[in-house]
C-alpha cells in the first residue's frame, strides 16, 4: 500500500495502556502516512492509570512507529496532556527529529497556529485532581464494558454503538461544558492573534470557525484514538478531519510488520543518529 504523503497531522488522546486504546488501528493509520510534521497533542501514553501488566503489542508497536517516522524524516512534536503531564519536567527536550513541549506554535500557509492538549481550562483537574482521576478511571471501565457489548453486536451483525456519546449527548452539563471548551480556545487564541487553535483533551473531532469583534478564528480538535478515531491533517493549503474506517486497512493488515525484529533501542539510535552527527560536524 502505497502511503499518502501529507504535510501536517495531528493526533491526540490515544491513552496508550489502556483497555479502550485502539492501538491496532492507529498503527495502521501510521503505516497508511508519511507526514512532514506529526503532532501528538497530549494524552498519547495514559500515565495516570498506566499498567505494568498491560502494555499490548500494538501498543508498543505504535510507539515503535512513531520512531520509524521520525528516523525516515518526520518533524515530530509531542505536546504533553493531563495523562501524561508527568512528561512536563523535560519540557523543551529535543533529540533528533523530536521535540518535548507543553504548546507549539507553527506558521504554514502564512497562518499562524496554536497546539496545545487543553487540560488547562478543565478546574476539575487543578483543583481536585484525585476526582479526575477517578473519573478517568470510570472513563476506562465504561469503554471496556463497551468493547464487550460491540463485540456481541458485531456478532450478531448489528452496528457498534458507544455509551460514552449518548451520555456526552443527553446529558446538558457535557454539551454546554464542550461548546464552552470550543469558544474558550478560539476567543483566546483571537486576543492572541493566532489564526488558528488545535485542541485535544475533550475527545470530540471538530473544526468550526468562531467569531467575534476582535477578528475570528478557526478551533479544530483532533478527537480520539477509543472511539472516534479521528486525526486532523493539512494537505494543499486545507485542513481535514480524518477518521479511520477499517476497511481501507485490510492491505496494511496482511502485511509483514518489519518493526517485528526492530528492537526499540535500535530504533532510538536510528532516529538521534543523524542529530549527533550533525552536531559533530558543525
Amino acid at each position: 500500500m502505497e502511503k499518502r504523503k501529507v504535510e501536517l497531522v495531528v493526533i491526540s488522546d490515544v491513552h496508550l495502556g489502556t483497555f479502550g486504546c485502539r492501538a491496532k488501528e492507529l498503527y495502521k493509520y501510521l503505516k497508511s502516512i508519511q507526514p512532514e510534521i506529526l503532532v501528538l497533542n497530549g494524552d498519547i501514553i495514559d500515565i495516570w492509570q498506566f499498567r505494568k501488566r498491560y502494555f499490548p503489542k500494538y501498543h508498543l508497536k505504535v510507539i515503535k512507529q512513531i520512531f520509524s517516522l521520525a528516523a525516515k524524516g518526520t518533524k515530530i512534536h509531542y505536546l504533553t496532556g493531563n495523562h501524561d503531564e508527568m512528561l512536563r519536567k523535560f519540557t523543551d527536550l529535543t533529540f533528533g527529529n523530536i521535540t518535548l513541549a507543553d504548546k507549539l506554535v507553527l506558521k504554514i500557509g502564512g497562518k499562524k497556529i496554536w497546539f496545545f492538549h487543553g487540560d488547562i481550562f478543565d478546574a476539575s483537574i487543578h483543583n481536585a485532581k484525585w476526582i479526575a482521576k477517578l473519573g478517568g478511571w470510570g472513563y476506562d471501565f465504561l469503554i471496556l464494558m463497551n468493547s464487550v457489548s460491540n463485540w456481541c453486536l458485531e456478532k450478531m451483525g448489528r452496528e457498534r454503538y458507544s455509551f460514552s456519546k449518548k451520555i456526552k449527548q443527553s446529558v446538558k452539563k457535557a454539551v454546554k461544558f464542550i461548546g464552552d471548551f470550543e469558544d474558550t480556545a478560539a476567543h483566546l487564541a483571537i486576543d492572541n492573534g493566532y489564526d488558528y487553535v488545535v485542541c485535544g483533551h475533550i475527545h470530540q473531532p471538530q473544526m468550526k470557525t468562531v467569531r467575534k469583534e476582535e477578528g475570528s478564528c478557526t478551533y479544530l480538535n483532533s478527537g480520539d484514538w477509543i472511539e472516534n478515531l479521528t486525526s486532523l491533517e493539512y494537505r494543499n493549503r486545507k485542513w481535514s478531519l480524518y477518521q479511520y474506517q477499517d476497511e481501507h486497512y485490510v492491505k496494511v493488515a496482511d502485511e509483514d510488520d518489519d518493526l517485528n525484529d526492530l528492537n526499540l533501542k535500535d530504533l532510538i539510535k536510528k532516529v538521534t543518529h543523524n542529530y549527533t552527527t550533525l552536531e559533530k560536524t558543525a
